[in-house]
């Protein structure tokens, strides 16, 4: 990372031996069922000489949103199991209570990165007790009220036994994936963030990408390039109904996003808009008040950005078996993904 007296900032793309650069992080920002989570599956997929060679990258690290998502739901089921009220959401298919929420999940996402890089490991006797925790602190920084910390204490041990299991298993796939080697690895932070069906923009915060890379921690942004999986809203809920399944919500591959959200969250998004908008073409400019010592300073990050062109439906492919994988629908993402990841590795250097 370098930067000029006036605080502009530079991606650059980590090296991890002389004879091979590679994308250090890949935030992977698109609609609801866009083909996100199957462009992970499939870069998941491929050896390591097929990332270095094709895509500019190591294997891959990932990171996503969506488990706390669901999760916020599970409590949500728990509290009304309970006789309580919602915490976080409306209803059981209904939007988030606040807005804000939005940039709630990437404090968790930050939190996640930092534990990421120093390959801390989580070891508490709850995991359920240990989420809860977060939640409240996670909300707290966006000014948001800390709901679990005022759950009479029986009731918050009743359904933390009721939810361990669950979030157990999350947090231990975050423990596994910090305990392994980061050198010549690429991670992928996965997010979906929108606006209501017919907005003017700029979209008003906490709606949209704009203020999800505002609250992103500048650690990331210092190193991060943006893939995003182009569709337009209409195939986004076309796809998010073909994709779902009565046991999927937990899924990332085929939970299902209701209705009132997608068409009052995800019914158009920002990120064609700060492309337009960037004083650099090919990249997000996003300008920052980054803590600089004893003081805090501006400083101006420009991402670079590719489209992954997907409006034909290159993806859906990618969650059957994959020894289904026909070699036509193969070759027809990997074309796809390659020219997009080439085009983010010149703009990284």
């Amino acid at each position: 990372m370098s930067a000029d007296a006036g605080g502009m900032a530079y991606l650059r793309i980590r090296t991890a031996d002389p004879m091979s650069q590679l994308l250090d992080t890949i935030l992977l920002f698109s609609l609801p069922a866009s083909g996100k989570s199957e462009v992970r599956r499939y870069l998941a997929s491929l050896t390591p000489d097929q990332c270095r060679n094709d895509f500019h990258m190591g294997p891959t690290l990932q990171l996503d949103d969506y488990p706390y998502v669901h999760l916020m739901h599970r409590i949500d089921d728990e509290l009304k199991a309970n006789g309580l009220g919602y915490a976080y959401y409306h209803g059981p298919n209904r939007p988030f209570r606040d807005n804000w929420t939005w940039a709630v999940l990437i404090e968790l996402l930050n939190e996640d990165y930092a534990n990421l890089m120093a390959s801390r490991q989580t070891e508490v006797a709850g995991a359920a007790q240990h989420l809860f925790d977060r939640l409240d602190a996670a909300h707290a920084k966006v000014g948001l009220p800390e709901y679990l910390g005022d759950i009479p204490h029986r009731l918050r041990v009743r359904m933390a036994e009721a939810l361990e299991a669950e979030c157990r298993a999350e947090l231990d796939v975050l423990n596994r994936q910090n305990a392994q080697d980061k050198a010549g690895r690429t991670l992928v932070i996965e997010a979906a963030r929108g606006g209501a069906h017919g907005s003017a923009f700029p979209l008003c915060p906490p709606h949209g990408y704009d203020t999800a890379f505002q609250t992103l921690s500048p650690a990331i942004l210092e190193t991060a390039a943006v893939l995003y999986v182009w569709v337009d809203p209409a195939e986004s809920r076309r796809k998010n109904i073909e994709r779902g399944r009565p046991d999927g919500q937990g899924s990332i591959l085929h939970h299902s996003v209701p209705m009132e959200v997608m068409l009052g969250q995800y019914g158009t998004d920002d990120m064609a808009w700060l492309m337009e908008q960037s004083d650099r073409p090919g990249t997000i400019r996003v300008e920052r008040i980054v803590p600089a010592g004893d003081r805090y300073e501006t400083r101006v990050y420009h991402l670079p950005v590719a489209r992954f062109d997907n409006r034909n439906d290159l993806t859906t492919f990618v969650r059957e078996d994959q020894k289904l994988w026909k070699p036509a629908d193969v070759l027809a993402i990997h074309s796809g993904l390659k020219a997009a990841f080439d085009q983010l590795a010149t703009a990284s250097r």
